[in-house]
């Protein structure tokens, strides 16, 4: 096991730093662990849970000095919508499902580390995930919309919007709930944008700057459990969460039905990947430091195991809360710690002072942190810059809207490969020619260049493989058949790093069909490695007369048997 070098370089400077750092994200976890448990429907404690031992875990094992693990929106809402096609939330195993789903989930994390998934970071496209994050926001907001009207909205299938059920029942919406969620609303929205702008006015540190935009949340909750308290209105409120710390338990699997979670955890696994990578990344651009995916898979693996044991929820690496973490002063994961030794004491002497607090209130609460992950700009953008990209984005999107996540993420995924492979097996393919007076060949079609009749230079811009070797052929002997003055082709591997069996057989069968036509086929600046596995077949035998040149100038100078005639052809020492 590999541990991370973000705790060995602490100074007692740097120690009160993060110290002050945590008691921030403290401040800021309490609340959001209790919305998002809520949001994942599961009690309280699911949530403060997953805010104590996986943090430390992430602190020990992550490559990231700032990343703040816990619970968040996407991954409560992915946790709710897997669960419910599997247990009701009323049934009483349905927190043990939650517990064991985050299990599986960081057996996953940890099957991909052991593979080496981390170095394969860009296998779900940025418009998969947008795509999936700002349908996800939606569906949260709507999800919230039975707290803001206190109508029990009953819970439907594929494509369900309480929209609908609200319009049908109206006049039954409760006036408290709504004065309370829209206020709560209101008020938070108010803190974010103004808080900033009288804080920096104030003569305090910067800490407390931070402490002071940051607090709406914690200002939000007291009044919503003063209002309980004092004037007893009728909402429903989170009810009793039990003090102290989670017992260390393994999910009782005999007894649940974990093979329905098999393909939803190991989706749930990419996602909770993907996305806590990005955050790390995106902050590391202003660190002096360099993520580890692989490590970040070790760290977050066993992160969600050992929120399993302590009977807590799926966790991931939260965008607000790191940031809040990093503004703060963190200087390294030791924050994270003091930020567990401050949940500790919460868990242990506070649980009864969320009794009071209103489901309005945290219904407020998940609305206003969630409305902005929906980016639909980021759909409009893929669209104008790629329309294949902008289509990927709003088929997830619709997906995820209209089915569930996985279907969505299934659907981006799929569409992306199909166009992956469209692109692929149909690859930019140029004739080029010489620019004058230099050794630099263009496209022709782009360029002034200047061309011999008899040699015609083509360079794939593609690896060769399966999907595109038909096209080559087919490219290639057109090319030469509308120009029977051609005597040699040489294809230019520039962008060539791979070249599969099928590659390869197109290679021989080019050089066959030429043959029969009186045309050699020649090779010219392929890379070292693809020279390197050919070389283990028969290729070069079978190109003959045709030769392998290191560089496109030595293949002209050649076959127009110019005075400078002493080309670099491949040989078993060189490689490129």
């Amino acid at each position: 096991m590999k541990f991370t070098s973000t705790l060995s370089q602490a100074t007692p400077h740097s120690l009160l730093d993060d110290a002050v750092a945590g008691l921030v994200v403290t401040i800021m976890l309490v609340p959001q662990s209790i919305a998002y448990a809520f949001l994942a429907g599961l009690p309280p404690e699911a949530g403060l849970f997953a805010s104590l031992l996986p943090l430390l875990v992430y602190a020990m094992l992550g490559s990231s000095p700032t990343l703040a693990v816990g619970p968040v929106a996407i991954i409560s809402l992915m946790t709710l919508s897997v669960l419910q096609g599997v247990v009701s939330p009323d049934n009483e195993d349905y927190t043990q499902y939650a517990v064991l789903l985050a299990g599986m989930t960081g057996i996953w994390l940890l099957l991909f580390f052991l593979i080496g998934l981390g170095s394969w970071t860009s296998f779900i496209s940025h418009s998969v995930v947008s795509g999936f994050t700002s349908a996800a926001a939606i569906v949260i907001i709507l999800s919230q919309l039975k707290y803001f009207t206190g109508l029990d909205i009953p819970r439907g299938g594929p494509g369900w919007s309480p929209i609908g059920y609200i319009a049908e029942h109206w006049r039954s919406i409760a006036y408290w709930p709504l004065t309370v969620a829209c206020v709560g609303s209101a008020l938070l929205i108010f803190w974010q944008r103004c808080a900033p702008v009288f804080s920096t006015r104030l003569p305090v540190p910067t800490v407390v700057t931070v402490l002071i935009n940051r607090a709406g949340p914690l200002i939000l909750i007291v009044s919503g459990a003063l209002l309980i308290v004092l004037f007893d209105p009728p909402l429903a409120t989170v009810g009793a969460v039990p003090s102290g710390l989670p017992i260390l338990a393994l999910p009782d699997i005999a007894n649940l039905d974990w093979r329905s979670l098999l393909l939803p955890s190991a989706i749930l696994a990419l996602i909770i990947f993907l996305e806590s990578l990005s955050i790390a990344n995106s902050m590391a651009r202003n660190q002096d430091v360099r993520i580890k995916p692989n490590q970040e898979l070790l760290a977050l693996g066993t992160a969600n195991i050992v929120a399993s044991i302590s009977q807590a929820m799926p966790v991931a690496g939260g965008f607000g809360r790191s940031m809040v973490m990093k503004s703060a002063g963190a200087r390294s994961q030791w924050a994270a710690i003091f930020t567990f030794g401050f949940m500790s004491l919460v868990c242990i002497a506070a649980g009864s002072w969320f009794e009071h607090l209103p489901h309005a209130a945290l219904g407020a609460m998940i609305v206003v942190a969630t409305w902005p992950l929906f980016n639909w700009r980021d759909g409009w953008n893929a669209w104008r810059f790629q329309p294949s990209d902008g289509l990927v984005w709003v088929i997830t999107f619709i997906g995820v809207l209209l089915i569930d996540a996985e279907t969505g993420i299934m659907a981006g995924v799929l569409l992306s490969l199909i166009f992956y492979l469209r692109r692929t097996s149909q690859p930019h393919i140029a004739e080029i020619g010489r620019i004058h007076n230099t050794e630099l060949y263009r496209n022709k079609r782009r360029h002034e260049v200047e061309t011999i009749p008899s040699i015609s230079l083509i360079r794939v811009d593609e690896n060769l493989y399966f999907a595109n070797s038909d096209f080559l052929i087919n490219y290639v002997l057109k090319r030469v058949a509308k120009r029977p003055d051609i005597k040699h082709v040489v294809l230019v591997g520039t962008a060539i790093n791979h070249v599969d069996f099928c590659g390869l057989e197109a290679l021989e069968l080019i050089h066959q069909r030429l043959a029969e036509r009186g045309v050699t086929l020649h090779l010219a600046e392929f890379k070292g490695t693809v020279i390197d596995k050919l070389k283990t077949t028969h290729i070069k035998e079978k190109l003959a007369p045709g030769r392998i040149f290191f560089t496109v100038a030595d293949a002209v100078r050649f076959l127009t048997q110019e005075p400078d005639d002493n080309p670099q052809s491949i040989s078993a020492t060189q490689n490129s």
